[in-house]
């Protein structure tokens, strides 16, 4: 398992990071999602065999953000 941290912009309130976390569901190969409106972050563990961080990030960008690697 891979774990990365992401900056998220545009992430306003608790619902914003409920919904980026909502990913744990939808993408296959990820173990878990954890968001911060707070820190503007999220961390994602997930298997880089099955999974690009540009799939995360498009992912993101389809939920209404601008996810960037840290």
């Amino acid at each position: 398992m891979t774990k990365k941290t992401f900056l998220v912009s545009d992430m306003y309130c608790v619902n914003c990071a409920m919904r980026i976390e909502s990913l744990e569901d939808s993408l296959p190969g990820v173990k878990n999602v954890s968001a911060s409106y707070k820190k503007g972050q999220m961390t994602v563990e997930y298997d880089a065999t099955r999974l690009t961080e540009s799939q995360i990030v498009a992912a993101v960008k389809a939920l209404g953000y601008t996810a960037l690697l840290l």
